[in-house]
């Protein structure tokens, strides 16, 4: 009687449902649709809060932005939504219990986005547009408090990193896989490499990062153990889709950010002092004065155009600032990100505001064929100077704060990680890898505003610490037994 009565209670709901997506559908507002399964989303928030975490990493590459289909209105789903929740969810049960280990704020990485985070609040009460920038904010919390914050617990078992790698190696090699077949339909065409993607990805830029961001990943995962044969071939597999699809992608920042991983990987390897680097670096720097301006005659004479599809030209084509319209157009957006810092140096002209104040700042030599009168193209084209227009000089070295703490812990967390623990120690560099193909691409792009790189690229934050905080823990439980004669 009772599972009769269960029974009758599914099927009247469902019955409803029904009803209820029918005639939402039939009133155009079929995106209401999904509010049963946002419940769902909660539910296992609540009780799966663990799972709910991983399953961003599989959900991520595969998320779709509804302004696409509501104009006006731009959120990724699922992945917001649940990060949103994540958010609202662990801050309530950090009030009532504290959740996180209390070693994570000696974290340098901590100390940095925080102080990221404080003046993103400070500039945001200067902004131009303070609705706006205090939008920016909510989004750059409900990124950071879940991932970075609550991450930490999440991966305090080393496992789950190794999970968290899988799903968004699987999930970005679904991605990939259907937009390597979109493009054959059409030949692969360069033209039609902007967009077919979509509706996974915006453009070819983002594809491509995102690309180049996991291609260190399966490459660790592949030489951090010997695998049964399954699972090697299922990661040679992986491997050439990936590297199909970087191909495909048609992004020279991408390309060139998979070479920069290289070499950094070749003086992790080396294990060259920082000080040689800066050597290098100083002399470097000063050739580059002193050689400017035959530089400048040279990069003039290339009209190598980014529209070719041969690799060799395209990657010519990078330094081509005299016709190439999507360098032109970049330098335009540099331009202007420099010229609003120079106007409102210390507090700029408030988070989130570069895409509504940048047309005033453009120059009519800096104009170019894409470029649009009203300031509705987006950007500034950089994960640096965006901060730098924005949030003044302290919003720049907020960013170049975090950058620099990531590496710097990370590094020496490798290099000091146990050697006979091989797979963690793999997977770690390759996690270091994987960020430097961000940050070096971010030279040119910035998408710390989308899923796409926030997810993987916060998270990874908070295994860097979790993990320093277990290797600090190995290391007081074997340091009594180095004592003893």
């Amino acid at each position: 009687m009772q599972t009769l009565k269960q029974n009758s209670l599914v099927f009247g709901l469902s019955i409803l449902y029904i009803a209820l997506c029918s005639y939402l559908i039939w009133n155009d507002q079929a995106i209401l649709s999904l509010a049963p399964i946002g419940l769902i989303g909660i539910y296992c928030a609540i009780y799966y809060t663990e799972y709910t975490f991983l399953s961003l990493a599989f959900l991520t590459p595969l998320s779709i932005n509804i302004e696409e289909y509501v104009e006006g209105f731009g959120l990724y789903i699922p992945t917001e939504p649940l990060l949103f929740g994540l958010m609202i969810l662990l801050l309530l049960q950090q009030l009532k219990k504290n959740q996180l280990d209390k070693n994570i704020w000696n974290n340098p990485i901590i100390w940095a986005v925080s102080f990221y985070l404080f003046w993103i609040f400070i500039t945001s009460i200067t902004s131009t547009a303070p609705i706006t920038s205090f939008k920016f904010l909510l989004a750059r919390l409900w990124f950071i408090v879940p991932l970075l914050f609550f991450g930490t617990k999440i991966f305090s078992k080393e496992k789950n990193i190794k999970t968290f790698i899988w799903l968004f190696i699987s999930a970005m090699s679904i991605a990939i896989t259907y937009t390597i077949i979109v493009h054959a339909s059409y030949g692969f065409g360069e033209k039609e490499g902007h967009w077919v993607m979509w509706p996974f990805f915006k453009d070819h830029t983002i594809y491509g990062s995102t690309i180049a961001f996991t291609t260190p990943l399966v490459f660790g995962l592949y030489f951090s153990k010997n695998h049964p044969p399954l699972i090697k071939a299922t990661l040679i597999g992986l491997i050439v889709i990936i590297l199909t699809g970087l191909y495909f992608s048609y992004t020279r920042a991408a390309w060139l950010s998979v070479v920069a991983a290289l070499a950094v990987l070749a003086v992790i390897k080396l294990r060259i002092k920082f000080s040689i680097l800066a050597t290098i670096g100083a002399f470097a720097l000063i050739m580059l004065y002193a050689s400017w301006d035959s530089i400048q005659m040279e990069m003039a004479r290339n009209n190598a155009e980014h529209t070719t599809e041969e690799f060799g030209e395209k990657l010519q084509s990078a330094t081509n600032v005299t016709t190439d319209a999507s360098n032109l157009e970049r330098l335009n957006r540099w331009s202007c990100a420099i010229s609003m810092f120079q106007e409102k140096p210390i507090f700029g002209f408030g988070p989130g505001t570069y895409a509504f104040e940048y047309a005033r700042f453009q120059r009519p030599e800096n104009i170019t064929i894409i470029s649009t009168n009203f300031g509705d193209g987006g950007n500034a084209h950089s994960e640096y100077l965006g901060p730098l227009s924005e949030m003044g000089i302290f919003g720049m070295v907020a960013m170049l704060l975090i950058v620099t703490t990531i590496f710097y812990q990370s590094i020496n967390l490798y290099i000091k990680w146990p050697s006979e623990e091989k797979e963690m120690r793999t997977i770690l560099l390759a996690m270091i890898l994987s960020l430097v193909t961000y940050f070096v691409h971010g030279v040119l792009n910035n998408y710390l505003d989308t899923d796409k790189a926030a997810v993987p690229i916060w998270s990874f934050c908070a295994a860097f610490i979790a993990l320093e905080i277990i290797y600090q823990q190995k290391l007081s439980v074997t340091k009594p037994q180095s004592t003893v004669k």
